[in-house]
């Protein structure tokens, strides 16, 4: 009996054991809500240690930011394209490896609004792979949203079986409202590979990990271009097939970090949403703000700092960034420490002196999920209709 129960134990601890390895590598269910509590007690203990974090006089941030006219913003994005692409290996002309149309997902089968499902796939260096797609609604009304997932997507049936399936509810509340959906995940995320590269003198690794980009970067290769090539390359495809009045971008987390990336550097981008996305730099001496290798590459925000890439995403006719902060968020870029180190004003100055676009931070109040949440997403709505 003494034997039988022991064997039955061991079998229970090695079944908890197995199935806690493939939550923390493919982040299934329930690695959000782990993940959001092991930092919530993380914050709690930085928070108990009442030492000071942030050093910035905010009346210095104007000298941060050396844009002043649209030359100066042209000279930025030129000299952004030439660190990310070194070779002059641009994408702005480049097509995806291979396009489908009216693909069959049944996941999305039940949405009444949705016409046809197109899909893409753009592959790089490393054969590391974007797979992204596009959401046509029965009536359109001629306008694309591009909603770009975080770090934390997932799929809902298991680490074999990924699709866009985490953000559904999103994508069909666009597609009610008669508006196109291209939905990209960050690399190495949801449908996109993990591929296996040898580093010279360390060995073979996979890339499952974003902090993983330093060890293959060096001169003739940028792996930020990762985030940034997929989302140019599939539109290039989709300006020359489709009609289009606007592109239009949403990102959440990681997601809203690429929002403000690829809006700074690719003006076809007229309205961004970014959601949790990221601080200036001197904020984030909260290791939870500080961000993955992306956020933090010395070269690249020596170019163009965080202030400055705001500007940039939100300069031009018809343009507008917002900036989202949920108030109580769990991970990361919380709108209660925005609200100590208020920077909107700063922005919207510099921005009155070039005479073009719009930028604004909207806090989400009382929220304490790290999401795009229904408040969020009728603001954009509202942004989006005053066209």
């Amino acid at each position: 009996m003494k034997s039988k129960t022991l064997i039955s134990l061991t079998f229970v601890i090695v079944i908890i054991f197995s199935y806690g390895i493939v939550v923390g590598h493919y982040q299934i269910f329930p690695f959000e809500i782990l993940s959001d509590f092991n930092k919530i007690i993380k914050n709690n203990q930085i928070q108990s240690e009442s030492r000071p974090q942030i050093y910035q006089d905010l009346s210095q941030i104007n000298d941060l930011i050396s844009i002043y006219s649209k030359n100066d913003i042209e000279t930025k994005k030129l000299l952004l394209n030439n660190y990310i692409w070194p070779n002059n290996d641009l994408p702005f002309n480049k097509m995806p490896t291979n396009y489908s149309t009216n693909i069959q997902d049944n996941l999305f089968s039940d949405i009444d609004s949705l016409l046809q499902i197109n899909s893409y796939v753009v592959e790089m260096n490393y054969e590391m792979n974007s797979i992204s797609y596009l959401f046509l609604p029965k009536i359109s009304n001629d306008k694309l949203i591009i909603y770009h997932q975080g770090h934390t997507s997932s799929s809902l049936r298991g680490p074999d079986s990924h699709s866009f399936e985490q953000d559904k509810e999103i994508i069909e509340t666009f597609l009610d409202n008669d508006y196109s959906v291209l939905i990209f995940s960050m690399p190495g995320q949801g449908m996109n590979n993990e591929p296996v590269v040898e580093v010279p003198n360390l060995g073979k690794i996979t890339l499952n990990s974003h902090n993983h980009f330093k060890l293959i970067e060096s001169k003739d290769l940028k792996p930020i271009k990762f985030f940034i090539e997929p989302v140019i390359i599939t539109l290039n495809h989709i300006e020359l097939n489709h009609n289009f009045e606007s592109f239009n971008m949403i990102g959440l987390s990681g997601g809203g970090w690429t929002t403000i990336i690829i809006s700074a550097l690719d003006d076809r981008i007229k309205k961004s949403y970014s959601v949790a996305g990221s601080f200036p730099i001197w904020m984030r001496s909260d290791l939870s703000n500080f961000g993955d290798y992306e956020q933090t590459i010395p070269d690249f925000y020596q170019i163009a700092n965080y202030e400055e890439l705001y500007l940039m995403s939100s300069y031009g006719v018809g343009r507008e960034l917002i900036l989202f902060y949920n108030e109580f968020d769990p991970c990361c870029f919380s709108g209660d420490l925005y609200k100590k180190f208020p920077f909107k004003n700063i922005i919207q100055e510099r921005l009155q002196i070039l005479e073009k676009g719009q930028f604004d931070v909207i806090i989400d109040s009382k929220q304490n999920k790290h999401i795009v949440s229904d408040f969020t997403i009728d603001q954009i709505l509202l942004s989006l209709k005053s066209e």
